[in-house]
């Protein structure tokens, strides 16, 4: 039975979700990353995202809010799992996706306006707080 890492460590010989995933290519460990990456870019956008529309009832919106909550956690949990790996690649791309996503999604770069009051039902969803 093969114990992996308990310490962080950088290289491209590590197992990320499933068994045997990325394996030994340094393609497949690229490739990882990116993947990594994109789910927690996707955390942010969900997180910061304005999807309900008004005018909808408070039962479907009540419950599509809370389907993309489920989503929003299930993915964060994934990229949890993925840091879990103790590679520190994983690390660094997970943070670059969440670090990016905010920028893009969240903070007031690409805002119109200079009113700076964060979370101000800006968002379907309260903010991850994990």
């Amino acid at each position: 039975m093969m114990m992996g890492h308990i310490t962080f460590f950088w290289g491209t010989n590590t197992e990320i979700l499933f068994p045997g995933w990325p394996g030994e290519s340094f393609s497949c460990y690229i490739l990882a990353l990116i993947f990594v990456f994109m789910i927690s870019l996707t955390v942010e956008w969900i997180s910061h995202a304005k999807l309900i529309k008004s005018g909808i009832s408070n039962v479907a919106s009540g419950i599509l809010q809370t389907l993309m909550y489920a989503f929003r956690i299930g993915l964060a949990y994934l990229v949890m799992l993925a840091v879990m790996s103790f590679n520190i690649g994983v690390l660094l791309a997970a943070v670059a996706g969440y670090s990016v996503g905010f920028l893009i999604f969240g903070s007031q770069v690409f805002r119109n306006n200079l009113k700076i009051e964060p979370y101000q039902d800006l968002s379907d969803l309260p903010p991850l707080n994990c």
